[in-house]
């Protein structure tokens, strides 16, 4: 049984969900190195051409009135691709690093968790309603998916792992947090938001494995390829998330993530 808070322009966190998040993200990562990479138009002015692209896709998001599939993963991909050059250009362009560069991404995300929380009271995304909410879910998730790319690189570059690696340990990770949440009494609003900045960083280690060639240990599929699938596998869900609400919008159950990794989340 769940509650319907029509109000709500955030998806059902289901298992379609999280596939659709990690290749978003994964998309972003591909996207993003397409632009600044592959066709050279560097960090900077790429970062100036995708946030610009997210501003829109967010203003377009925050006036629609119900939930759109269409309209919500939009955003989720720009705040990706942004996130991917922003993070490039602070870890390489500036030459922070990714290790600092990580250090000050996870800082600002804590920032904005902690700020959403004293200034609403929970960061519970099944309270997400109207615009000061919303506006606070995108920036946080700008901040988690931009943190994402440096956390991968530094997990693909500096840790010596590889790519493969660091797709391993995080899809670990993830896995540990799916434990967490059926076996134990953990919060579920934590380990949401726990899930949901790790798949970040699984899409970018797993978008860098794509890509790259089998001499920097990559599968050499290249950006153009990876991007193609990738964004074909994210329309047709989001063609059939569609198709299978196109008169609801997204159902939540209660006022907390307590079956956020189950079909019916928050």
């Amino acid at each position: 049984m769940s509650t319907r808070l029509t109000k709500s322009k955030l998806p059902e966190v289901t298992l379609v969900f999280w596939i659709m998040k990690i290749s978003a993200t994964t998309l972003g990562e591909t996207g993003g190195d397409l632009l600044a990479q592959t066709l050279k138009v560097g960090y900077a002015l790429s970062t100036v051409i995708l946030l610009s692209i997210f501003l829109v896709s967010l203003v377009v998001q925050l006036r629609a009135r119900r939930f759109s599939p269409a309209f919500y993963w939009t955003v989720i991909v720009s705040t990706s691709t942004a996130g991917t050059t922003i993070s490039d250009y602070m870890d390489r362009t500036l030459e922070l690093g990714y290790a600092r560069g990580t250090l000050i991404l996870i800082s600002l995300l804590v920032t904005a968790l902690v700020f959403w929380k004293l200034r609403f009271g929970s960061i519970s995304i099944a309270l997400v309603t109207g615009f000061e909410l919303e506006l606070m879910y995108w920036t946080t998730i700008l901040c988690s998916n931009t943190l994402g790319t440096a956390l991968g690189d530094y997990l693909s570059d500096s840790s010596g792992l590889g790519f493969g690696g660091g797709a391993l340990l995080i899809a670990s990770l993830i896995g540990v947090v799916a434990v967490l949440h059926f076996k134990t009494d953990i919060d579920k609003v934590v380990l949401f938001w726990a899930a949901f900045v790790l798949t970040r960083p699984l899409g970018a280690t797993v978008g860098d494995l794509f890509t790259k060639p089998p001499s920097k240990g990559g599968l050499g599929f290249g950006t153009y390829g990876s991007s193609a699938v990738l964004l074909a596998i994210l329309i047709g869900l989001v063609v059939k998330s569609s198709r299978s609400r196109p008169d609801a919008a997204p159902s939540h159950a209660g006022v907390d993530e307590g079956l956020v990794l189950d079909t019916v989340g928050a």
